[in-house]
Order: structure tokens, then sequence, then C-alpha cells
């Protein structure tokens, strides 16, 4: 269909008839179209403000759940880009994907393995063995951030640590709050 430019128009009908058919419809159809960009123009606006609203320019990369209340600390590190481990009250979840209950965790207490995390964080590895498997320069550092509520018991913590461990994460980062700012920080594990 053709852009018109808008205005009255007569009928089809009308257009071709002997009274009025001639007088109104004798020149010739423009070639240029008008085209509107003010929508165009307010889209790219609002992906503007969306994509500004996004961004961090602190470098902040853990994402916290909303039923998750971190422990404060005093003293911290930034936090590193890592696969993040978070343990509410109700579920364990890796990545926003839930790989466990915790009331399901707490029945079974005579196994310290998650195998569902396990198996999660193992795909991380192979996902990041792939993509760096031409750069020779870069080392898999085994990192993994978990952030755990304050109201979480520690043998759940201790499942998670351990099948972290299992899985080849041996650099274990506890997210906290900084005090001082209100963001997120990592409180290293002491050696």
């Amino acid at each position: 269909m053709a852009i018109v430019q808008p205005g009255k128009r007569l009928a089809k009908r009308l257009q071709r008839s002997r009274v009025l058919g001639g007088k109104i419809v004798r020149g010739r159809k423009a070639t240029n179209a008008d085209l509107n960009v003010v929508p165009m123009v307010d889209m790219m606006t609002m992906l503007v403000i969306f994509l500004l609203q996004q961004f961090s320019a602190t470098g902040e990369v853990l994402y916290m759940q909303k039923d998750i209340r971190l422990p404060d600390a005093r003293h911290g590190q930034m936090i590193e880009q890592a696969p993040t481990v978070a343990i509410s009250a109700e579920q364990v979840v890796v990545a926003g994907q839930k790989v466990a209950d915790v009331a399901d965790l707490d029945r079974d207490a005579g196994y310290l393995d998650i195998p569902a995390l396990e198996e999660r964080l193992r795909e991380d590895r192979k996902r990041w063995d792939f993509i760096h498997q031409s750069d020779p320069g870069s080392r898999w550092d085994g990192i993994v951030n978990i952030q755990a509520d304050q109201k979480v018991p520690f043998r759940i913590v201790k499942r998670v640590m351990y099948s972290c461990g299992v899985a080849g994460y041996f650099n274990l980062n506890f997210a906290a709050l900084d005090i001082g700012s209100g963001s997120a920080a990592v409180q290293a594990p002491a050696p």
C-alpha cells in the first residue's frame, strides 16, 4: 500500500465520475513520501532511558533477590563477575534458575552434595571452557559468589559449599552488604 498524505479524499466511485472526476484528480501523484519520525524518536528515547537505568557505573554485578537479606560487613572487596548461588529461606537458585528447595535439603540431612547444583555449575564450567578454548592466556579461577540469607542455617550453606567444591569451584566468595555504602561487597573467605 502506498504512503499517502493525510487529508480529504473523494470516494473511489466519485473519482471516476464525469462531474467531479476530471476537476479534482487531474494532477500527477507525487513520488515523494513523507515519513513520520516522531514515533521512532519516542521509541529510541525510551530505549535510551531504559539502558541508562540498567547501566551500573560502580561495577556491581550481583543481582540481589528481594527475599534475601545479606549480612553486613565492614571490610570487603568489590565483587567479581562469576556464577552466583543464591540461598533464600525457601530455595537455592543459580543464575536465576531454581535448583533445590531448602525444605527438601533439610529433610535429606545425611548427604552433603546437591546433585542439581553440581550439574548446573558443571554446565557453566563447560560453557566457560568452550568459550575460552582458543585463548591460551585465560586461566580457570573457579570463583563462585554465594549470597545467603542471614537466617539460613549453616548446614544448608555447608551443603552448597560442598557441592560447589565437587563441581570444581574452589574459590568461594560470600556476598555481604557494605555498611558504608549499602552496596554489595564480597567477604573473602579466610585462607
